[in-house]
């Protein structure tokens, strides 16, 4: 029996640790579905089915992938609105254009703040709302989303102001 350490080598695993999706550096040690996650606009169910359209398998390690499968998800990732139904993108039919894109990283955080500009400049109902500060799809604003203050009774001002009481008398 020997006593040797395995090596890195005998293991047969080279990890990228890191992976990068756009502008997007993924970390290569999670697996599939969780480092696609971690790009802004993708969410558990597209890192599903842009893993299964790579047919990877959505549990395997991101970075202990060959280059051929990380380039599928690349492409995949970068050509998804093409690859689902209209219904299943996160900006469709742009305002300008008519198309239907699917924006993940820096562009979804750009394309989300340039329509509520939009929204705003034509004084439209969710632009006022926007403009506000207020909630804007249609919640509860009477006893939920408050900024100051305390919602119901206060007990602990009430114990305090008959505190006082008790001590002036």
């Amino acid at each position: 029996m020997s006593t040797e350490e395995p090596n890195a080598d005998d293991d047969g695993e080279d990890i990228q640790y890191f992976v990068r999706i756009g502008r997007t550096d993924l970390d290569g040690t999670k697996s599939v579905e969780r480092a696609l996650t971690d790009m802004n606009g993708i969410g558990r169910r597209v890192a599903r089915i842009i893993a299964n359209k790579a047919d990877v398998d959505r549990r395997d390690v991101l970075g202990a992938l060959d280059e051929e499968k990380i380039d599928d998800i690349v492409d995949l990732v970068e050509g998804y609105a093409d690859e689902v139904p209209e219904w299943l993108t996160n900006h469709q039919r742009d305002f300008f254009t008519g198309e239907t894109t699917h924006e993940t990283g820096n562009d979804l955080q750009m394309s989300r703040r340039q329509d509520i500009n939009r929204m705003q400049m034509i004084d439209s109902y969710k632009g006022v709302r926007h403009q506000r500060g207020q909630k804007v799809r249609g919640q509860r604003t009477k006893s939920t989303g408050r900024t100051e203050g305390t919602i119901g009774v206060n007990i602990e001002a009430i114990k305090e102001e008959q505190a006082e009481e008790a001590e002036d008398e």
